[in-house]
């Protein structure tokens, strides 16, 4: 029986081979894209692929052999499309994404709308983000901020997308998805919640909670120290504020900003309330014309992929061969096809760069669905 060190040796040398004849096929792929450069044909050919590996498979001798050998293939073909997709950015042959790059993106006094009323979450995202030049208005919905924008009745819209406690606002990725608009600026509000009630109420007569659900569940320790509380989800935080304010009932308290206290008179019975001390949201500044600062370093993307084995794998795989940072991810249902998904996804970057170009370039062949979300 050989020994290990023997055996070892044998393996070296047959790595080595491979290395050898890899580097052999890449060179031949590489003429191959100066092929499909010279006569315009497309990179990824599915149907010859699947054909091959079909091929190289049979050979195996057994069933585990088999399934190694089309997952080896599959990973060298891979590699090959990204080499191909490099030659053909390098000869500006990638189709490039139809952003307008300006040097500023505010360029006169803007108008931007939020969802909710005075004293909302997004207010303060949208207050700190402009500072004090620009007009605002509010709408009751999200939806209803989005169509603002499409109906250029604002300039921008503030939309909240992702929370450190509770997760994402899957709504808002959903209407990015559906509408023509685009992430141009991004803000991370830090998020304190309190209970807020009328001048003479008391935590002890507290019977009835209202706030928007994530604000709930973001204050759900301290909510469940109180089990006979009833909890009322309302569309905003500022809005149930409002409606304590209205309601004038003194059992009656609201999860909101402290902010929206002194705008409706309210009482702050308790400061801090969240979960999460360190609780932020993240909102992105929406509008409905492609365009980015020259000086953008995020790329925000959505696509949708082959309902097949291995293909999240061989997307993502676009950034690692392109030295990119993927610094997001999100799944959310497609609307039409039941436990298919369509992919959110974060890459730093700007549409300038090389890689980022051949990354897109790669995507847009191998994915069923892409977008740009927006860059930022």
């Amino acid at each position: 029986m050989k020994d290990l060190l023997e055996l070892r040796n044998e393996i070296d040398q047959i790595d080595n081979e491979i290395v050898s004849l890899f580097e052999q096929r890449m060179h031949i792929s590489e003429q191959v894209a100066q092929y499909k450069i010279r006569t315009g044909k497309k990179v990824f050919d599915k149907e010859r692929e699947s054909e091959k590996l079909k091929t190289l498979s049979s050979k195996a001798s057994n069933e585990f052999i088999r399934h190694g050998i089309w997952e080896l293939f599959e990973q060298i073909m891979s590699v090959s499309r990204k080499k191909q997709y490099q030659l053909l950015g390098a000869e500006g042959m990638l189709e490039k994404p139809d952003f307008t790059k300006v040097d500023r993106l505010v360029e006169k006094k803007p108008t931007v709308v939020f969802q909710g009323v005075e004293g909302a979450y997004s207010q303060q995202a949208m207050q700190q983000f402009f500072s004090e030049q620009h007009d605002s208005f509010h709408v009751e919905t999200w939806r209803d901020a989005m169509e603002a924008i499409r109906r250029k009745q604002a300039d921008f819209a503030v939309l909240p997308l992702e929370n450190s406690s509770a997760g994402i606002v899957s709504e808002n990725y959903d209407l990015l998805a559906e509408y023509d608009a685009y992430i141009v600026g991004e803000q991370v509000l830090k998020i304190d919640h309190a209970l807020l009630g009328l001048a003479n109420a008391d935590e002890t007569e507290i019977r009835t909670v209202y706030s928007h659900p994530q604000a709930l569940m973001q204050c759900s320790k301290y909510l469940e120290e109180h089990k006979e509380w009833e909890e009322i989800s309302l569309k905003n935080t500022a809005v149930s504020a409002q409606k304590v304010k209205q309601d004038a009932k003194v059992h009656q308290a609201a999860i909101a900003s402290p902010v929206t206290a002194e705008l409706y008179g309210l009482k702050v019975i308790k400061e801090g309330i969240q979960d999460n001390q360190t609780n932020c949201t993240r909102f992105v500044i929406v509008t409905a014309d492609p365009v980015y600062q020259k000086d953008a370093r995020h790329i925000a993307l959505c696509l949708e992929l082959p309902h097949t084995v291995g293909s999240l794998y061989h997307t993502l795989s676009h950034f690692i061969y392109n030295n990119i940072n993927m610094i997001n991810i999100q799944s959310r249902p497609k609307p039409d096809k039941n436990w298919e998904y369509r992919f959110f996804i974060d890459i730093e970057g700007n549409l300038e760069d090389e890689g980022v170009q051949n990354a897109l370039g790669g995507l847009k062949e191998e994915t069923s669905f892409l977008k740009i979300l927006g860059t930022y």
